[in-house]
């Protein structure tokens, strides 16, 4: 085994401390292969490979992100909408899911209830009863308002459940797509230039763990807990945005130093340029 490392690496050496550049050993490469008459031949092959490995990828990918939205959104309408919103409306005498839509519900009646008194000051109704009977028109519409949304949360919550077993299940069956499409983003990857890599690095980190991402990762967190129907605790929320963004950015530094580096040294000194 050692012996076998020794001989991979030995290549790589001779190549840095060769007097050739490496230019024009690539160029006496490209050459060489030119003057092949099998060159061709080999070249036409590796076409057909690409274009199979391209369009394999982009079916899988389909396959991925189309067939698993599909179940669920007929399960949710054709199963489980019905089924939730007998048991909600039969069985269950709570409007709310949890505190926080209770504290909406209750903002959004008090802005319209601060919204009628103002325009009584300014002479629009005379009669306080109309006020009243307004107000309780508007209970009854955020009462629907919000039972809709926690049935939908219950709902939300199954499907996304289906979702994910059907996702993970194509993942097992077809591991042999997945292979391609791994093979395939790794060539997609490895293929870009230097600045390109350093670009995209860039890119993702800024967006990620940047200076203003705990701000969308707030509005992110916000969505996730109010479709699933859970409490939006801006504890929890805080603690999030401090950890999460911290390991993706150690996963990205973990990424480029252990991979990125011994793969395009390169890509990781201008990285570093671009990021001066």
């Amino acid at each position: 085994m050692k012996y076998w490392n020794l001989k991979k690496v030995s290549p790589l050496i001779l190549e840095k401390t060769s007097f050739i550049p490496r230019s024009m050993s690539r160029l006496f490469n490209q050459f060489k292969q030119d003057l092949n008459p099998s060159s061709d031949i080999e070249t036409i092959e590796e076409i057909k490979v690409t274009r199979y490995q391209t369009l394999a990828s982009i079916k899988y990918v389909l396959i991925l992100l189309i067939i698993p939205i599909l179940i669920n959104q007929t399960a949710k309408s054709f199963i489980l909408d019905p089924c939730i919103n007998y048991i909600w409306n039969q069985h269950q005498p709570d409007i709310f899911l949890n505190e926080s839509q209770e504290e909406r519900a209750f903002a959004d009646l008090q802005r319209f209830e601060e919204k009628l008194h103002f325009e009584m000051l300014i002479g629009k109704f005379q009669d306080a009863s109309i006020i009243n009977y307004k107000i309780k028109e508007k209970a009854l519409e955020i009462a629907l308002e919000y039972n809709h949304e926690s049935a939908n949360s219950i709902k939300n919550i199954l499907a996304d459940c289906i979702s994910i077993i059907v996702f993970l299940a194509i993942l097992i069956l077809r591991k042999r797509q997945f292979s391609i499409l791994k093979s395939f983003i790794n060539q997609s990857i490895y293929g870009l230039s230097d600045t390109a890599k350093a670009f995209l690095i860039i890119l993702f980190t800024d967006i990620f763990v940047g200076f203003h991402s705990p701000h969308g990762w707030e509005v992110i967190m916000e969505g996730i807990l109010r479709h699933l129907g859970l409490p939006e605790s801006r504890d929890f929320i805080f603690i999030f945005i401090s950890t999460f963004p911290v390991i993706l950015d150690t996963v990205f530094k973990y990424w480029i130093f252990r991979y990125l580096n011994k793969i395009s040294p390169s890509a990781v000194a201008t990285y570093h340029n671009m990021n001066e």
